[in-house]
């Protein structure tokens, strides 16, 4: 399982280590993943996602699951999201046509 955020893409970063003596050794910092569940309201489903605390922070202040991934960017998101995000603008169509 690869340590990669899959809605924001946020991955693993390399920096250094430095000790009081200014020493410097080579560290990864490593993105704060977390398994949620979370819901689209369109598709009436939940979906379980390995993603950051960052990105949890901003589906919720972006109105929810559905309203995130309609303003996010398809490169950003892995392909399992991005198949989401296609199904959920399909039925919010088939939606308005209906309406």
């Amino acid at each position: 399982m690869s340590r990669r955020c899959e809605l924001t893409g946020k991955g693993p970063m390399s920096g250094n280590n430095v000790s009081h003596a200014n020493n410097r050794s080579r560290r990864r910092f490593l993105p704060n993943l977390v398994d949620v569940t979370l819901a689209s309201e369109t598709l009436g489903k939940a979906f379980s996602l390995r993603i950051s605390a960052a990105a949890l922070r901003t589906v919720d202040h972006r109105g929810g699951f559905d309203a995130f991934l309609a303003k996010s960017r398809d490169e950003e998101l892995s392909s399992r999201v991005l198949k989401i995000k296609k199904e959920i603008a399909k039925a919010a169509q088939a939606a308005q046509a209906a309406a």
